[in-house]
């Protein structure tokens, strides 16, 4: 008797090629003709012999379902260097409705060392946060939620810099630490990748009151690149 083996196709995993339990002869005649199995994006055949798994950020841009890329991401040169025009089209494109009212502006976007750099120089970018009473809580005082969503922001932003193009990504985690109140004043955010890998970034964000110029809130996170 030939031992009985699960068909793993049916759990969306490509079968293991075990000794003694997968030759030719021991297969189902039929499974050679069965079509490929379909999981939302991802797509695995038992001839093809790979499983490509769903892409999240797909399935929730109907944008890119339709076969249609953002502006942002056709013809996308992924070695020359980003510029604010581009970034604008990322926060069009990309941020939920909300963090658009937020109505934040690109004010600079580093790819590469300017001259004159410091050691030690990491890419970034600059964002502004203008202000607005909506963003306020009690007493004139920029709530925190609407600086850290500006800190997650300001770091996407930084992101595409240091990748030279825009990548999907998901926050792993974001750590505020709050130093002084802001008041009737735009917010400066100025972020920076302290580190880019295949897989993982991570990043520091500085942010400012555009009036002085002073410290308001030092963020640091950990963005998965999907």
């Amino acid at each position: 008797m030939h031992p009985i083996v699960p068909d793993r196709s049916a759990f969306g995993a490509p079968a293991e090629h075990e000794a003694g339990c997968h030759h030719a002869e021991n297969q189902d005649p039929s499974s050679q003709h069965r079509r490929p199995i379909r999981f939302g994006s991802g797509l695995y055949g038992p001839k093809s012999g790979i499983f490509k798994p769903p892409n999240p950020w797909l399935e929730c841009r109907p944008a890119l379902l339709s076969g249609k890329e953002p502006a942002f991401m056709q013809n996308q040169q992924q070695t020359a260097a980003i510029d604010i025009a581009e970034a604008r089209r990322v926060l069009v494109d990309v941020l939920a409705p909300w963090v658009q009212d937020l109505g934040l502006s690109v004010e600079g976007l580093e790819c590469d060392p300017p001259p004159d750099a410091e050691s030690g120089w990491q890419p970034g970018a600059i964002l502004r946060m203008p202000f607005s009473e909506r963003l306020c809580r009690a007493g004139g005082i920029v709530c925190g939620q609407a600086l850290m969503a500006f800190a997650d922001t300001a770091m996407v932003l930084a992101n595409l810099a240091a990748n030279r193009g825009y990548r999907p990504m998901t926050t792993v985690d974001q750590t505020t630490h709050f130093m002084r109140a802001v008041t009737a004043s735009d917010v400066l955010a100025d972020a920076r990748v302290v580190r880019l890998g295949r897989t993982m970034s991570f990043g520091r964000v500085t942010l400012s009151s555009a009036a002085d110029r002073k410290p308001v809130a030092m963020v640091s996170s950990a963005f998965a690149m999907l």
